[in-house]
């Protein structure tokens, strides 16, 4: 995945900050996740991976995707098509989903719990976390059975391990020593 990333990345930026500039963002948002959803089909992914030529599967895309593309979503889809990208779509809406949370100073953290959070929890962990990474956050929470007991955050930058699980691993390891 990491190599598509790195495909997608140039692409993200570009229709990201031709978004900014057109004061498109949710519009943006909006085609690149239809167009994600439409190259994550296994129908088009096969298609997509077939020998046709660029302008045959970039019509194929935007003939799919129809009104949800406007004319500059359109040439997107050319382009990457010319440059045989198009199975980059998905990650490049990934990417710009990164860069609109970023312009919009938001988080992505997600907090992996031995039993469901309830609403109270939830908030207390949201505004720490806020006031320390200085801005707003989204929480993603997961319930793993296997943590025992206690919480993982994770964010792109770093991990707080608050289980029991990373306690007795922790522990397991000074004892080796």
């Amino acid at each position: 995945m990491s190599e598509l990333t790195t495909i997608a990345r140039p692409y993200a930026k570009a229709a990201f900050d031709f978004a900014i500039e057109q004061s498109a963002v949710e519009k943006w948002t909006e085609m690149l996740g239809f167009a994600a959803a439409v190259a994550e089909d296994e129908t088009v992914k096969a298609y997509l991976s077939s020998s046709l030529s660029a302008q045959k599967l970039a019509d194929t895309v935007i003939s799919i995707c129809g009104e949800q593309l406007d004319q500059y979503g359109q040439n997107l889809i050319r382009l990457m098509a010319e440059n045989k990208r198009l199975s980059a779509i998905p990650a490049v809406f990934e990417e710009f989903k990164h860069h609109v949370e970023e312009h919009q100073a938001i988080a992505e953290v997600e907090v992996t719990s031995a039993q469901p959070l309830n609403a109270t929890q939830i908030e207390k962990i949201a505004a720490a976390m806020e006031k320390r990474l200085a801005r707003k956050v989204k929480l993603n929470c997961n319930v793993d059975n296997a943590l025992i007991a206690g919480v993982i955050i994770r964010t792109e930058d770093f991990v707080i391990d608050g289980s029991s699980r990373g306690q007795l691993t922790r522990l397991a390891n000074e004892l080796q020593l």
